[in-house]
């Protein structure tokens, strides 16, 4: 979801109609009338039409219909909040656009909701006598239950057990935690001086409740975000805001096992600064110039690379064809030497998310990546199947899944259910706005081809199971292209033996660092020979 940074190529008409679409097929879905989520999307849509130009011909078209949408979704949740939201929008209309037609429908909508209260104060007199009979016959039934030894069932409550974050002057993640699965929705408020409030952004998570130990305040203090802040916002939703000082563009996600939401927010691009002293052949005058600059001057494709060892720590990875052998540390030993090879290779700085045997969470991974400003990020994993025989090295892209055994290599590698990836598949088109697809597609191209020829002149039976592309967790907000490696099944045995050897690791890299430099020539012919002079 875009916010008031985005392009202005597309016109607030255009927003309009796309909203206009998301709300008739709300109307023609039962299914998703009863999700609160399904509501806010059609309502944010028609509140980005205002926000697009508050003052445009469309403004109070797409506020009447965000709060028309709040007064239908009143009418099924019975909320005071949905009320007050409704009636919060219809009298910005009143007052902002006193001569639009839409000023008019604003006016009986706040007098029929006005009514409503009253109009259930009378029906209310009505039915006291039945909720009387319903209440007796409420309590008879407890009774017999405690009887009988049997507990009524008590709803599930989400807790809310914890706010992270990793920033630089660009690029912002938060990440709240909740102990399970829960409905939520967000909302994008402009700075408004009136009463002294920056711009910020909230997001409401449903049948929720604070944890006992988490901290509420959250500093920050970074070029776009204040700080985040918790709070038990009604008895039982919990409401997260984010104070922003600046901010281009923003994302929500949510990931499971476990249940967390992630808050990605963009702003302008920092400039950062070298001294003329780290270039050959300048005068020693210290004349600060930009990276975009330095880059351009010595046709530096790449020069940053984040190299992710799967797993690790308590999350062991698949476990190997022979006993004792394990994923997380396989891939941690290949991820080293694929980092020695890139330096001396490609001369090109590395950093890898883990260096031991420690346990990151896959959103992290990607946000070691983007605040790190990295050029590439290469997240190394091994295969594994219930059949043994299955053997074969592939490389993997963010996008939706193509076929039934990505989703399941996918499933794997996020550590959920099939089912799981099929949900997030439906939010893969919003994030990949911001995702380097046909980047990443070519760095996997040139992977893939390397190890397969690499490892087929020293090996027999190595198997080319291709590019595929599939929703992966640790890829998902890559502000660079980004790519998941299968080095081979660690499942089978032929396999597991050479993933173990470290020959077989050491080729593995050589063909890896072989495809990233193809990659590099390709995207910039002259790199090399530039970064040649450089270092010598």
């Amino acid at each position: 979801m875009l916010c008031p940074g985005e392009s202005l190529a597309v016109t607030a008409k255009d927003k309009y109609f796309k909203a206009e679409s998301c709300y008739k097929k709300l109307c023609n879905s039962s299914r998703k009338q009863k999700y609160r989520d399904s509501w806010f999307l059609c309502i944010e849509k028609f509140q980005a039409v205002y926000r697009h130009a508050p003052s445009g011909p469309w403004a109070a078209a797409g506020l009447y219909m965000s709060g028309n949408l709040y007064r239908e979704l009143y009418k099924r949740s019975f909320k005071k909040s949905d009320k007050k939201e409704a009636l919060d929008i219809f009298e910005r209309i009143v007052k902002r656009f006193p001569k639009s037609k839409y000023r008019h429908d604003a006016a009986r909508a706040i007098r029929s909701l006005s009514q409503t209260k009253t109009k259930k104060k009378v029906a209310s007199k009505k039915v006291v006598s039945k909720k009387k009979r319903y209440v007796k016959k409420k309590l008879s039934a407890i009774k017999s239950q405690i009887k009988k030894n049997v507990k009524p069932v008590a709803s599930k409550i989400t807790t809310v057990t914890g706010l992270r974050f990793w920033s630089n002057p660009s690029y912002t993640r938060i990440v709240i935690d909740a102990n399970r699965e829960t409905s939520y929705s967000h909302r994008f408020l402009k700075k408004d001086p009136s009463i002294n409030k920056p711009q910020r952004l909230y997001i409401d998570l449903n049948n929720s409740r604070l944890g006992k130990d988490i901290k509420k305040v959250i500093p920050i203090n970074d070029n776009l975000l204040r700080n985040a802040r918790a709070g038990q916002f009604t008895t039982d939703s919990v409401r997260i805001v984010v104070d922003i000082k600046s901010s281009k563009t923003y994302k929500i996600f949510s990931l499971k096992s476990p249940f967390r939401i992630v808050i990605d927010v963009w702003g302008i691009a920092a400039k950062k600064t070298f001294t003329a002293k780290s270039i050959p052949n300048n005068s020693e005058k210290k004349t600060k110039i930009t990276t975009g600059a330095l880059a351009k001057q010595l046709a530096l494709g790449v020069s940053r690379i984040v190299i992710d060892p799967g797993h690790g720590g308590k999350d062991f990875g698949a476990p190997g064809y022979f006993r004792g052998v394990h994923e997380k540390d396989i891939v941690l030993k290949i991820a080293k030497r694929l980092a020695v090879k890139i330096r001396e290779n490609l001369q090109c700085e590395v950093i890898l998310t883990r260096n031991s045997d420690k346990y990151l969470t896959l959103e992290e991974r990607t946000a070691i990546a983007n605040t790190k400003d990295a050029d590439l990020f290469i997240s190394i994993h091994t295969n594994a199947v219930r059949d043994k025989r299955a053997y074969g090295i592939e490389t993997y892209f963010l996008n939706l899944a193509t076929d039934d055994e990505a989703i399941l290599v996918a499933a794997r590698e996020n550590a959920t259910s099939t089912k799981n990836i099929s949900d997030l598949q439906t939010i893969l088109n919003d994030l990949m706005q911001n995702a380097k697809i046909n980047e990443s597609s070519r760095l996997a191209a040139h992977v893939q081809k390397s190890l397969y020829k690499g490892l087929k002149k020293k090996y027999g039976k190595i198997k080319n199971k291709g590019v595929k592309q599939a929703p992966f967790y640790v890829l998902l907000g890559a502000q660079m292209p980004a790519i998941l490696v299968e080095a081979s099944f660690i499942s089978n045995a032929r396999e597991c033996k050479r993933l173990s050897d470290s020959k077989y690791q050491d080729r593995l890299c050589d063909a890896i660092t072989t495809g990233i430099r193809k990659y590099i020539k390709e995207i910039s012919p002259t790199a090399f020979l530039n970064r040649g002079r450089a270092s010598g």
